[in-house]
């Protein structure tokens, strides 16, 4: 965020959704599935459509266009038709003169639903052939032969858990109908072009005719970034009412209705020769999606492209499905499946060190990936910072002496334990779907030589805007107060990509770096007419052209000025696609990725073996963000996706129901706070390392660090193998319950094979 926003969220003047002021505004509220599947053989919304202060009652019937919010396949009703398939699924849409009434007209609705039984177990779903999409396999080299050639071969499952993303700001829009049939969206929405196509869909009404505004979110990490009912379905009544309707969810009924971080489960076969090095790696991933594909199939796409973390494995098959069960569909969450991905590897390979008597360091550090490695499917690795980022680390913390200090603790301490775990990182940058690796942006310079600049980015807490500044006074030369960064606006910037994949900077700022680059050209073109001089004698910086490096007497406001009289465009839009991506589905290879961003990080956690809780002590980061635009927001990420993967590795657990509801609230769900982050915690970002793929050299760092969040897992499980050396650990997440029953409940299955 820009220092101004800093200063509007502290004094709590940032101005969100629900603090847009409208007058005569109505409110909607829901009416969804109480069953996970079933169908629908009645439905009488009369007694709510009469209840006291409701405008109007809506159900599929009355949707004028396409009744359809699929993001990825055509397979999402706005609202039910015959049939529903998970509990939270919309049925009808209520609209009052205020939220309560709308709240209570949602009891009058009665609906008959013949119940069925659900799918609530992805391999369940996987064997009966519910499935998002295509099962997808990549095979590299020749597994079973190496298998066969292995020294020592593991084999286990595990399994990851889903995750809330508990934004603050939950979901919500606020529509507002215009002349001729338009309509303006107000939406907390990561997903400015889709939403956009969406709402004009379910409208009936061309593109042209809607218009979605988005100045900030409240949060997102990819929960806002594809499901559209939250903003069709106020849009919908405002364009039938023609009178303003606006949408917020409870915090509960956020919890229960959305998507979450896909669960997963996994059986997988990790072979190692004589000296620890990995020959062969057989994963299979089984994605728990929900029960439409929203958009989990792209998920697995990244999942199934990081199954082998930071290091090199020669010989692979992977094998991805993405399993069709009857919860709420679950949707893009910071990491975007590669933490999912490479936990499997992660916890293999820790497994395989316990197994062979050595520390998981060593082997892990034995098999990074190295400059001029090949990825399995088929890129040739350059500039290659895995091994430099451990070798940063180990130089500040001293892994082996760690080690040796946490073994030592161990054997003098009965009722604590500690654990340690070293996670390097290797994540690639791009949206693995190539059409979506463009941007645009439009730079307005006014005659007072200000600066507005609009692009496709959305503005979410991880300082896209202030990037996005930088990137455009620094190319201008004007001082930063000069430029101020719009809203996100489909009529100023069409068919944006979602601001998601660490891609909002790279790709919206390189956008702006060609518009400035560009209107910079011809201001200057235009001053070395006035000062009689050759264009490439002339710089502007800080405000003003210099001559030979030299102030040559014409300010940044003159120039601007001059230049609108004499009838010079102040204004321009460029546009940006990244180069060389592609990627053969049926093939299963390609260049999916324009670059990876590297790291490593060091975890130590003490165990109180008597209770079952934990404490973590230290966490030292060190992530390769290339040139940083901005230091501080580039640490405050990496601070804060670490903190959020530990929250998901060792902390946020949910539950669901034998019939597929959200048990957890938000009273149950439990969130990193302050006293849970690390009493030390370091955060190095990488020096000396550049990166010709990005806007100024810069690297992504909105994702990858999340990945560093598996270390609290590694280290609890590490502590626990201290404590009780006859278990395997428990999934992820090792909540305290966990921990507790681990140390001192029955066997469940757990022991070393």
């Amino acid at each position: 965020m820009s220092n101004g926003d800093a200063l509007m969220h502290a004094r709590g003047a940032s101005r969100f959704v629900d603090d847009i002021p409208v007058p005569g505004c109505l409110h909607a509220a829901l009416f969804t599935s109480p069953v996970a599947k079933g169908r629908i053989r009645s439905l009488d919304v009369s007694k709510a459509a009469s209840a006291p202060g409701v405008a109007a009652v809506y159900v599929h019937k009355d949707v004028p266009g396409l009744n359809q919010i699929g993001h990825v396949f055509k397979d999402q009703p706005l609202f039910a038709e015959d049939a529903v398939e998970y509990i939270g699924q919309p049925i009808a849409l209520v609209v009052a003169d205020t939220v309560r009434n709308a709240r209570k007209a949602l009891k009058l609705i009665e609906a008959g639903i013949e119940e069925l039984p659900p799918v609530l177990n992805p391999r369940e779903a996987a064997a009966k052939g519910h499935l998002h999409g295509k099962k997808r396999v990549q095979g590299h080299g020749d597994p079973d032969a190496a298998f066969a050639r292995c020294a020592r071969v593991f084999e286990g499952r595990l399994a990851s858990g889903p995750q809330e993303h508990f934004y603050f700001e939950t979901q919500r829009a606020l529509a507002v109908p215009g002349e001729h049939d338009t309509i303006k969206v107000y939406a907390s929405a990561q997903s400015p072009g889709a939403f956009h196509r969406h709402l004009a869909e379910v409208l009936g009404i061309p593109m042209h005719k809607v218009e979605l505004d988005i100045r900030r979110l409240g949060g997102g990490f990819g929960g806002k970034e594809s499901t559209a009912v939250w903003i069709a379905a106020p849009a919908l009544a405002a364009f039938l009412l023609k009178k303003p309707v606006k949408l917020v969810l409870g915090r509960n009924e956020d919890i229960a209705t959305t998507g979450k971080r896909h669960a997963y489960e996994y059986d997988y076969r990790l072979g190692l020769d004589a000296d620890g090095r990995i020959l062969a790696y057989d994963i299979t991933l089984y994605q728990h999606a929900g029960a439409c594909a929203d958009i989990s199939t792209a998920v697995l796409g990244r999942s199934f492209l990081h199954v082998c973390g930071s290091y090199r494995v020669p010989n692979l098959r992977v094998t991805g499905l993405s399993c069709r069960t009857n919860i709420p569909p679950n949707n893009a969450f910071r990491g975007f499946g590669v933490p999912q991905g490479t936990f499997a590897i992660e916890a293999a390979l820790t497994r395989a060190a316990h197994e062979l008597g050595v520390e998981p360091e060593t082997l892990k550090r034995r098999n990074l990936l190295q400059e001029g490695d090949t990825l399995p499917y088929g890129v040739k690795l350059s500039g290659v910072n895995a091994t430099r980022c451990w070798e940063v680390l180990d130089s500040r913390t001293d892994i082996a002496g760690r080690r040796a200090a946490v073994a030592a603790y161990n054997k003098s301490h009965k009722d604590t334990r500690k654990g340690l775990a070293a996670v390097p990182v290797c994540f690639g940058i791009s949206f693995a779907q190539t059409a979506l690796n463009q941007a645009g942006a439009l730079v307005n310079i006014y005659v007072d030589g200000s600066v507005a600049v609009s692009t496709g980015a959305v503005e979410m807490g991880q300082g896209v805007n202030a990037k996005i500044r930088i990137v455009a006074a620094r190319t201008l030369g004007v001082p930063l107060e000069r430029v101020r960064v719009e809203t996100t606006n489909t009529s100023r910037v069409p068919n944006a990509s979602p601001t998601s994949a660490s891609t909002g900077a790279d790709l919206n700022g390189m956008a702006a770096k060609y518009a400035c680059e560009r209107l910079r050209a011809r201001l200057l073109d235009f001053a070395a007419g006035c000062l009689k001089t050759g264009a490439a004698a002339l710089d502007i910086k800080d405000g003003e052209v210099l001559s030979a490096g030299k102030p040559a007497g014409l300010g940044w406001e003159k120039l601007v000025k001059d230049a609108q009289w004499a009838r010079v465009d102040l204004s321009e839009h460029a546009f940006y696609a990244t180069p060389d991506l592609h990627y053969d589905l049926e093939k299963e290879r390609g260049r999916p990725f324009a670059y990876y961003a590297y790291g490593a990080s060091l975890t130590e956690v003490t165990l109180d073996c008597v209770r079952g809780t934990y404490v973590m002590d230290s966490v030292d980061v060190v992530q390769d963000v290339g040139e940083s635009l901005s230091p501080e927001i580039d640490r405050g990420q990496a601070e804060g996706a670490v903190v959020q993967g530990m929250g998901w590795a060792v902390m946020e657990q949910l539950r669901y129901g034998p019939d597929g509801r959200v048990l957890t609230g938000v009273n149950a769900y439990k969130v990193p706070d302050i006293r849970f982050v690390p009493r030390h915690f370091s955060v190095e970002l990488l020096k000396d390392s550049s990166n010709p793929f990005a806007v100024c050299n810069s690297k992504a760092v909105g994702e990858p660090p999340f990945v560093h969040g598996l270390g609290a897992y590694l280290a609890v499980a590490d502590a626990l193998r201290a404590a009780r050396p006859d278990r395997e650990p428990p999934p992820l997440p090792i909540t305290p319950e966990k921990a507790f029953m681990h140390l001192h409940g029955p066997e469940t299955g757990g022991k070393r094979r």
